[in-house]
């Protein structure tokens, strides 16, 4: 089996090392620059291609999208146009041009198409969505997630004013960096009505997109949530809280745990969770990517549902640009 790597940033070397990790497999890459391609060659034992009709021509099975945002969708559709399954990073695109034809075509020519949404394979929140369904806390009347890490923090050794987190036309900016947090309150609590936000560049870190980001939703089930992102804080913070008529949930990333409240019983109970290397989600992601690819699984996120978490980030950045409230 042939796989094309299509970006080798942090991103795409994370991908080689987990298929190195996980199978013999042929590996490509395709750059738009030559960069440090012998390193490459030299790390993962891939051959590096300027010219991706040229990468194509040697029929990958599958290809993995980690470039800027902005690209993903003219590669993926070549990609997929040549037949390859895709696994793209999120988030899909920073705009929906082009993103109607990618989904005409992966249908059209039967292949797998996979969004990169790794908090989907997240044991606290797997263990939060089975409370939800269980009926745990009753209706839902309201959801706050948080996210928020230094960017320069990101990835020790690399200048985050060159990555395209900081780049406003690579599709940088919390609100489509951080879109993990969109993906998964919709998948807990259901699609989302309205949105307003406010959302700005209100740090001293250089950069030219915005590093902060307050989002109000409106489900359709009339519970409210709010979404908040940056790129500040010093001390990272991921959390959820989920309250219902009949009880709370509390799901922490960094304190590897979720806690329940119930009315009945008045009292936490807490839910542990092993302790994990932030690898494990995307080792999970590519299993699944594979099993995908051979058959075996389907997409938990599928190109529609990553367009419909698409649609209502962009309708987060109009409404910080508007001042109004946008239907979604």
């Amino acid at each position: 089996m042939r796989g094309l790597i299509i970006g080798c940033g942090s991103a795409g070397r994370r991908h080689l090392r987990n298929l190195r990790e996980l199978r013999d497999l042929d590996l490509i890459a395709y750059r738009h620059a030559l960069g440090d391609s012998e390193a490459l060659k030299r790390e993962f034992g891939v051959q590096t291609y300027l010219d991706l009709d040229e990468a194509l021509a040697l029929h990958p099975i599958f290809a993995i999208i980690a470039n800027p945002p902005r690209y993903h969708v003219p590669v993926a559709l070549a990609a997929a146009q040549a037949g390859c399954h895709l696994l793209i990073e999120k988030p899909l695109s920073d705009s929906l041009e082009g993103v109607q034809d990618l989904i005409t075509t992966v249908r059209e020519r039967n292949v797998v198409a996979l969004v990169g949404f790794t908090l989907r394979f997240h044991p606290g929140l797997r263990v939060l969505k089975s409370l939800l369904e269980e009926e745990r806390v009753g209706r839902v009347v309201s959801v706050r997630a948080e996210v928020g890490q230094y960017l320069p923090d990101w990835h020790p050794g690399e200048d985050y004013r060159k990555s395209y987190s900081a780049k406003r036309d690579l599709g940088g900016g919390v609100i489509l960096d951080l879109i993990h947090e969109l993906d998964y309150v919709r998948w807990l609590v259901g699609e989302v009505r309205e949105v307003a936000c406010m959302a700005g560049h209100e740090s001293r870190l250089e950069i030219e997109t915005e590093d902060v980001a307050e989002i109000l939703l409106r489900f359709e089930s009339g519970a409210i949530g709010n979404v908040h992102m940056d790129y500040v804080q010093r001390d990272p913070s991921r959390t959820c809280r989920i309250v219902g008529e009949e009880g709370t949930i509390v799901w922490d990333y960094f304190a590897s745990e979720v806690r329940l409240f119930e009315a009945t019983s008045q009292s936490w109970r807490v839910f542990p969770q092993d302790r994990f290397d932030r690898n494990d989600l995307f080792l999970s992601e590519m299993k699944h990517f594979l099993a995908c690819v051979d058959g075996r699984e389907t997409p938990v996120v599928d190109l529609e549902e990553a367009r419909r978490v698409q649609v209502l980030a962009l309708a987060a950045q109009e409404s910080a640009c508007s001042g109004k409230v946008c239907s979604v």
